[in-house]
């Protein structure tokens, strides 16, 4: 019987005792002060594969395993067990005969080994500096100088993939405000702006049978002044080298600077194009202007130094981190017109398209947040993601733009219920027209009423069925399992493959369904089986076993023993004699 235990810590490994001695495993437990070396006994087990079956439950970080036992030895326990946890720490408990065995263990997949007889001041230090070895690596991984100059190597890298998510992904300005100040960049400002710069290379003078605009001068002005640097000896003109990423390179260096001087914010590679990020710190106009006078300068220094011509595509402001995505989109868009006769080296998007004030987007923030919830969130977070997408509708918009906008919603809804497996005429009724029924309400409350009757219907749909998809898979699993349970090999993957799940996720749903681990069910549908056989049959004990799933004999009377208290032989007779003495009344 276990005598210590204590409540779960960090800082308390967790201890499997296994050996086919009773007093050695009960010895174990009460001459080693376990509590004072941060250790807790969770299992004792009586042999390697018990000691398997319960691993899976307790989950031990420490095997303290005899090296022979029946049914399966110390070593292929430690082999067994490593495949499943590589982590496991597992120690050898050997006699001398078998001591040269042992050491070659120590090789292969065990950390120490204690030779017997050993006292408990033996293991004591063992387990002590098994112990500290185990604090040691985690120390490692946890060392704060190694793990800053770490992170200050891969700085750049870590800036960029900030960079890159402000362009592509809706995240809230908490999350990259901390993401930011993380990684050493000061992303505070009143509003925010987006430019892309890209470099006009050799051959770029005509697209489509346009000339490039303004910058055809610049591009004759810049050849006639590349040769008469060529002639002076100058070492090459870089306008004319075929290094497309050196031009860029060194266009994005007179970028870095140009934005420094002016403290416009940041200045970066993005998929090979010059992405200017401007953060506003004056607000009341001034920032607009100040932004226009850093572009221009931009543009003039490489056309200067480089003598290659440049154009950029500039987005509208935007008042906030999360929607900088769409100013990059925004500033793609305008540079799209630099194709355009008579266009200049620095685009606008509201000099070129119409801009409508507080422009409806359902954006992909919304957009995930929606879906989150439809599919694993409940009623109340619902009920707060609709609250921001329809905060976002005011009068100014029109009847159009608002259409579109939750025709953009109610599509969300339909892509969230189909990925769930659900259908929406099973949800509706067959024949259902969910836009048209949007377009014929007469009014915007009629119509945020409307999407939201339609987002709780297919949340609680979407819930039923994953409940639903939970209990078919357990109870496919435990159809499979009552009809191969005489198969010895059957195991959690074998179940898994048939399933076609990982084995995480089924012994997830497995055990909160049941109750019980995968390998606790088999071994009682087992033993229900062994018991009937017994009552019913005159079938010898190790046809028995074979009958239920065991490939040894003496393991299944192990195994019977343990979990009903009795022998076979004894639990038969038992059955015999009760049923006798029923038949006599």
């Amino acid at each position: 019987m276990i005598s210590k235990s204590w409540g779960r810590n960090s800082d308390v490994y967790r201890v499997l005792l296994v050996d086919d001695e009773e007093d050695v495993r009960e010895g174990l437990v009460i001459e080693v002060d376990w509590e004072a070396l941060d250790l807790r006994i969770v299992g004792l087990a009586e042999n390697g594969r018990e000691a398997l079956e319960m691993a899976e439950r307790v989950e031990p970080d420490i095997v303290v395993t005899d090296i022979s036992m029946p049914f399966m030895d110390g070593l292929e326990l430690a082999r067994r067990l490593r495949e499943r946890n590589p982590l496991v720490k597992v120690v050898i408990l050997t006699g001398y005969d078998e001591f040269d065995y042992a050491r070659q263990a120590v090789s292969l997949s065990v950390d120490e080994y204690l030779l017997k007889p050993f006292s408990a001041g033996h293991l004591t230090e063992l387990l002590t500096r098994l112990r500290a070895q185990m604090a040691s690596e985690v120390a490692e991984r946890e060392d704060v100088q190694q793990l800053r100059d770490h992170y200050y190597t891969s700085l750049p890298l870590v800036q960029a993939d900030l960079m890159a998510t402000l362009l592509h992904r809706q995240k809230s300005p908490a999350y990259i405000h901390d993401k930011a100040k993380q990684c050493g960049l000061d992303l505070n400002g009143e509003r925010y702006g987006v430019s892309v710069l890209t470099l006009h290379m050799e051959g770029d003078g005509k697209k489509n049978g346009h000339q490039v605009g303004a910058n055809t001068q610049a591009s004759v002005k810049a050849d006639n002044v590349s040769e008469n640097k060529d002639n002076h000896g100058s070492g090459g003109s870089l306008r004319h080298s075929e290094d497309a990423e050196l031009k860029q390179f060194a266009a994005l260096n007179i970028a870095e600077e140009v934005w420094k001087e002016h403290g416009a914010g940041h200045a970066f590679m993005h998929q090979e194009a010059i992405v200017l990020l401007f953060i506003d710190r004056w607000g009341q106009g001034e920032g607009e202007k100040r932004q226009q006078q850093a572009l221009e300068n931009v543009i003039r220094s490489i056309n200067h130094y480089l003598r290659i011509p440049a154009t950029v595509g500039s987005g509208s402001m935007v008042d906030t981190l999360s929607d900088v995505k769409h100013a990059y989109e925004d500033a793609l868009l305008a540079l799209d017109y630099r194709l355009v006769p008579g266009t200049d080296s620095l685009i606008y998007i509201a000099d070129v398209e119409r801009q409508t004030a507080g422009k409806l987007r359902f954006d992909e923030l919304k957009q995930q947040t929606l879906t989150r919830t439809l599919k694993a969130g409940t009623r109340t977070e619902l009920e707060d993601a609709l609250d921001i997408i329809f905060r976002e509708i005011t009068v100014e918009h029109g009847r159009g733009d608002i259409q579109l906008y939750l025709i953009e919603v109610l599509t969300t809804v339909w892509k969230a219920a189909q990925a769930s497996g659900e259908d929406m005429e099973d949800i509706f009724g067959s024949g259902f027209q969910l836009y048209a029924d949007m377009f014929r309400l007469p009014g915007l409350s009629e119509a945020q009423d409307k999407v939201r009757e339609v987002c709780v219907l297919v949340q609680h749909r979407i819930a039923s069925g994953r409940q639903h998809v939970y209990k078919d898979i357990v109870e496919q699993a435990l159809r499979f399992t009552k009809e191969h349970y005489a198969d010895p090999d059957l195991s959690i993957q074998k179940v898994c493959g048939y399933l076609h799940i990982s084995s995480g996720y089924f012994c997830g749903i497995f055990k909160k369904e049941v109750q019980l681990t995968f390998l606790q069910y088999l071994m009682q549908i087992r033993m229900e089986a062994a018991k009937e056989l017994l009552r019913s049959t005159e079938l010898k004990s190790f046809q028995i076993a074979e009958r239920v799933g065991f490939a040894e004999p003496n393991y299944f009377s192990f195994c019977f023993k343990k979990h009903i208290g009795v022998s076979p032989k004894e639990y038969r007779k038992q059955f015999a004699l009760t049923t006798r003495e029923g038949a006599e009344r």
